[in-house]
C-alpha cells in the first residue's frame, strides 16, 4: 500500500480508515539499536547459545552465491566499540567536522556477527541485518 509523508507523518494515500501505525525511520533506528542489544544480552546470559539461536530463529545453514552449495554457521562474533567523537561534512569543505565527546557522552557499543561458511565461500550477516529482516 502505497504511504505519503505529510507534515513528517508517515500516512496512506486512502481516505478508508487506517488501523494501523508507523514509527518515524529515526524511530525504527532507535527501536532495532534496542532490539540488538537485548538480543546480544539474551545470548551472552544464555546458558545453551545454541537453543537461544534456534529459539530467535537465526538459521544454521545458508544459501551461498549462486546457491549451489549451503554455507554452515559456525561461529558467532561479538565486537565492542566506545564512540568518543563524532565527525560529519563541513559546510563548503571538504575538511569533516570533528567532534569530541567529554567523558560521560562517550558510549559503548557492542556488536554481533554471525560467521557462515563453505567449501569456497564465507560470509558474515551482521546481527542487525538479521533482526532487521525478521522485524518485517
Amino acid at each position: 500500500m502505497p504511504h505519503d509523508i505529510v507534515n513528517g507523518h508517515i500516512g496512506h494515500n486512502h481516505s478508508h480508515d487506517h488501523l494501523h501505525s508507523h514509527l518515524k525511520p529515526e524511530d525504527e533506528a532507535q527501536d532495532l539499536q534496542l532490539l540488538t542489544a537485548q538480543f546480544i544480552d539474551g545470548f551472552v546470559q544464555a546458558a545453551d547459545k545454541t537453543s537461544y539461536l534456534r529459539l530467535a530463529g537465526v538459521p544454521f545453514e545458508r544459501p551461498g552465491k549462486g546457491g549451489s552449495t549451503a554455507l554452515k554457521l559456525v561461529d558467532v562474533s561479538l565486537s565492542t566499540e566506545w564512540q568518543v567523537g563524532t565527525a560529519s561534512p563541513s559546510f563548503g569543505a571538504r575538511e569533516l567536522s570533528y567532534l569530541p565527546f567529554p567523558g560521560e557522552m562517550v558510549r559503548e557499543r557492542t556488536n554481533m556477527s554471525l560467521i557462515y561458511v563453505s567449501m569456497d565461500e564465507k560470509s558474515t550477516l551482521d546481527i542487525r541485518e538479521f533482526l532487521a529482516k525478521k522485524d518485517q
